[in-house]
């Protein structure tokens, strides 16, 4: 078994794998993201990510700021669509205080609003670093518009008019609706058994409570593909193609998982970054991702290149999308997807946190977990019409939005 579970008497999930280690990870994994804020919240998830380390009810901001670092160890925090996380890093020895703090601080915090109004100055700073990277916000925008009208349809950060008007009542609101315990996991990882992990977070955790989660996500509506270029008088034309797609919850989900890898995944024998760097020396950055979200997912691939170049970009983009929706892989193309997708995803479980952080999130939303082993071979069991059935599904009639 990769990772051992159990269940505190509050009900919070937890799970841990032993590993040869002197680093210990440890991750509370948070269902809840920018789509469960109200539209008058809008960035309050995101807020809320860094106003946990302004201080709790025993800790002044600098004394959770340093309690693990003058361990030589890291705390930190990232907010997505759907959830929020906060993961410590530390020497093994020091497992226990890392877990304390998490505890405090997701439990414990008291929102003083003197070091909000500091934080929010960051924050706008952070947006406007967003803004001046035509990469960031086109993904950004891309989103919005794929999702207009729904909970998926705002960007995570929010705007600077509305994050001016928060405060920790604000926030305290929020916490209390979305950062129930029902709603959440505890991960780690370390040289230590699954007893003295449960023993811990047994005693730190182990008396937290909340009420249950009192509302449910609604799934987006349909939509209409649209294409929109917008001037933006950047130096490259950036583009995004791309559409809804699968969702956590769904079977396809891994097959897409494939055809996203083999098109424009990290690998630099992609098949776009082949067609559109190798053969043709049109662009240096082009990338396809799949992202899922419990009801829904986004399908997305994008490049930049010289304003010149970009329909010819666009052009040969759409060729393969149609190649890889009417055309069927040969037996070699597709075993050697799979051997190399594998291999990505063996390689990625050698960084523990990453594995951790993964692992936690797939229980989060699937209450179980594949163990790695069984993904492999739900993987070498795809077939070839499973590929184009989900090419077909995906990147037919696609948006495009445009900055040039």
């Amino acid at each position: 078994m990769e990772f051992s579970f159990f269940r505190l008497p509050n009900g919070l999930r937890c799970i841990h794998r032993q590993v040869k280690n002197t680093v210990a990870h440890c991750a509370l994994c948070i269902n809840a993201g920018s789509r469960d804020e109200h539209p008058d919240e809008y960035g309050l998830a995101h807020f809320c990510e860094h106003a946990f380390f302004k201080g709790t009810e025993k800790r002044r901001a600098w004394q959770v700021n340093c309690r693990l670092e003058n361990l030589g160890g890291e705390l930190n925090a990232f907010t997505t669509k759907e959830d929020t996380t906060l993961h410590a890093t530390v020497l093994r020895g020091d497992f226990a205080k890392a877990v304390e703090l998490l505890s405090d601080i997701a439990f414990h915090s008291t929102f003083p609003d003197h070091e909000l109004e500091r934080e929010k100055e960051v924050i706008v700073d952070e947006i406007n670093t967003y803004k001046d990277s035509p990469f960031d916000l086109i993904y950004d925008t891309f989103e919005d518009m794929l999702f207009e009208g729904s909970d998926l349809g705002h960007n995570i950060l929010g705007r600077k008019a509305a994050l001016m008007r928060y405060n920790g009542d604000s926030l305290r609101r929020f916490t209390r609706r979305t950062h129930t315990i029902d709603q959440m996991v505890f991960a780690s990882i370390g040289n230590f058994s699954v007893k003295t992990a449960q023993t811990i977070a047994e005693r730190y955790f182990g008396g937290c409570t909340t009420p249950s989660r009192d509302f449910e996500r609604v799934a987006p509506v349909g939509y209409t593909p649209f294409e929109k270029s917008v001037v933006k008088h950047t130096h490259q034309t950036h583009c995004i193609i791309g559409n809804r797609a699968f969702s956590y919850e769904e079977e396809q989900r891994l097959p897409l998982m494939l055809v996203t890898n083999v098109l424009g995944g990290p690998s630099a024998n992609s098949v776009l970054n082949m067609v559109l760097r190798e053969q043709n020396g049109l662009s240096y950055n082009i990338e396809a991702a799949y992202t899922p979200y419990g009801d829904t997912g986004i399908e997305t691939i994008y490049f930049s290149s010289d304003h010149c170049n970009s329909d010819q970009c666009i052009e040969l983009i759409e060729r393969e999308l149609k190649r890889m929706r009417t055309t069927l892989p040969t037996t070699r193309q597709l075993s050697m997807a799979k051997k190399q997708f594998i291999a990505q995803m063996a390689i990625s479980t050698e960084s523990n946190e990453n594995y951790m952080l993964g692992a936690a999130k797939s229980y989060l939303v699937h209450d179980e977990m594949d163990s790695m082993k069984e993904v492999f071979a739900k993987v070498q069991a795809l077939k070839p019409v499973q590929l184009t059935e989900v090419a077909e599904a995906v990147f037919k009639n696609m948006s495009r939005l445009i900055y040039k």
